[in-house]
């Protein structure tokens, strides 16, 4: 007769009792996961067993409640899926995690509050849209400086453009280049017209005031003829193609001369914000198509457009009010931006007029304008979103991921091998991990300023107790008995 059955069952009671105990002291640890005792019986040769072993610890990583904290770097492990955070020490030993109570260093690293480990996760892109997953983890660094400036390369233009607008041309001043062939032959000379009606009428002189003589014949660069009559009345209009399309009487300072205008604020190199103006006037008809001329200012100074000063871009539309010409955006530039004495380098934007966006209808005129570029922004804040891309805010408005968190899963969570500090680190019996981004991959997803409780019943836990205790106290009594039964022997002896 021996103690061994009761002593083993003492010590399996014993170590279930700290198992519980240690689930119901930490039944308030964030991210903590419940364990529970898998017991087995022991033999040797023998129909009688010689007690209880404790086969395994195993641990429940069914997922916590989640509590909403408002804290701005808490995060839960919440929704369908595995998923573990990743955390480095130190020494730079890998580590696993569910508690999501986040802080920031002295050295802005995203750490764990609990144990102060560097959070691992992905750098962000190198267009700061998205975390870059699949690169090598790294620790997580908060950038607390400012939001780089961008500057404006594309402008964008939806619109309808007026038909029943009146021609600028028919009150305005053009300009031509045309050859006198009749009577004395001589070299191009530049003329100034207006348009009335279907009447064109010649001028020596850019304020209209002298007609050309009658009975002269020109040619204009394209071919055509013409011949004055009395007045300077030509024998036919002068094709749009040929004549100038900057009325030499447009000013971006007499709302008179253009037809409408787009305000859009842009941004050179150096994040200055600029308000370029785009004037759009409508000009006589030509060839059975509708024109309208653009001019481009930038804080009031002519723009270069097509590689001219001052230049102007002609729409032309179909009788369908579909814009035919351009086919592709608009290269408009200015060399200084911010100055003479500034660095910043010269501004390049190409406006967009395609796409359907520009037409020129019978109805009013309706402008909608898209823009790229951005001033500097001061850092104010970051959020983390569902993905694990932590997002920061700045002072101009704008946001732009600066890293995300990544989750790890194991093929065997039970293999994990528990540590200090809520951490468990990998083994041959959990396998590998495999990290991804929260939401994929078989990851769960992210919640903010959120924490996952500790998935501890507690009730549950006090009633284990009290049949771990019971447990106890019957191996007590084996024990107890086979004394009893040991000193009866020695009695009779």
């Amino acid at each position: 007769m021996g103690f061994g059955q009761g002593l083993s069952g003492l010590n399996a009671a014993s170590q279930n009792l700290d198992v519980i105990g240690n689930d119901i002291a930490n039944s308030q640890t964030v991210g903590y996961k419940g364990a529970s005792i898998a017991f087995s019986d022991v033999y040797a040769s023998s129909q009688v067993g010689l007690g209880v072993g404790v086969a395994n610890v195993i641990q429940d990583y069914s997922s916590g409640n989640i509590n909403t904290t408002g804290g701005l770097y808490d995060v839960a492990i919440s929704g369908v899926g595995q998923g573990f955070f990743v955390v480095q020490n130190s020494s730079g030993n890998t580590y696993y995690t569910r508690n999501g109570q986040l802080n920031v260093d002295s050295n802005f690293n995203l750490v764990n509050a609990s144990n102060g480990m560097k959070v691992m996760g992905y750098p962000a892109n190198s267009t700061f849209t998205a975390a870059s997953v699949g690169a090598n983890l790294q620790p997580i660094k908060i950038p607390q400086g400012n939001m780089l400036p961008t500057a404006s390369a594309s402008v964008s233009v939806q619109t309808n453009l007026n038909a029943n607008a009146t021609p600028f041309g028919t009150n305005g001043v053009g300009s031509v280049m045309l050859t006198e062939t009749a009577p004395t032959p001589t070299t191009s000379t530049a003329y100034y017209y207006k348009v009335s009606g279907t009447t064109t009428t010649l001028y020596t002189d850019a304020a209209a005031t002298t007609a050309a003589a009658a009975g002269i014949s020109f040619t204009d660069s394209a071919g055509g003829t013409y011949t004055t009559a009395a007045g300077g009345v030509l024998s036919s209009s002068i094709p749009n193609s040929v004549a100038s399309a900057v009325p030499s009487t447009f000013s971006p300072n007499d709302s008179t001369t253009y037809t409408n205008a787009i305000p859009t604020t842009v941004y050179d190199s150096l994040g200055n914000s600029h308000q370029m103006i785009q004037y759009y006037v409508k000009s006589a008809a030509s060839g059975g198509n509708s024109i309208y001329n653009v001019y481009y200012y930038l804080d009031g100074n002519a723009m270069t457009v097509g590689g001219v000063a001052g230049g102007a871009q002609a729409l032309t539309f179909n009788s369908s009010g579909t814009l035919i010409s351009p086919t592709s955006s608009v290269g408009v530039s200015y060399t200084f931006p911010a100055g003479t004495t500034s660095p910043a380098q010269p501004l390049a934007i190409a406006v967009n007029y395609g796409g359907g966006n520009v037409t020129q209808y019978g109805s009013s005129f309706s402008p909608h304008i898209t823009a790229d570029g951005n001033a500097s922004g001061d850092y104010t804040g970051v959020t983390i979103a569902s993905n694990g891309n932590l997002v920061a805010s700045y002072s101009n408005g704008l946001t732009q991921v600066v890293g995300g968190i990544a989750l790890a899963r194991f093929n065997n969570p039970e293999g994990l091998s528990p540590g200090s500090g809520n951490v468990w680190s990998e083994t041959q019996a959990s396998g590998q991990a495999t990290t991804g981004a929260p939401g994929t991959v078989g990851l769960a997803s992210l919640k903010s300023q959120a924490l996952e409780e500790s998935n501890v019943n507690l009730s549950t836990a006090l009633v284990n107790l009290i049949i771990a205790q019971r447990t106890y106290q019957a191996n007590a009594q084996t024990i107890k008995a086979q004394d009893t039964v040991v000193q009866q022997l020695i009695n009779m002896g």
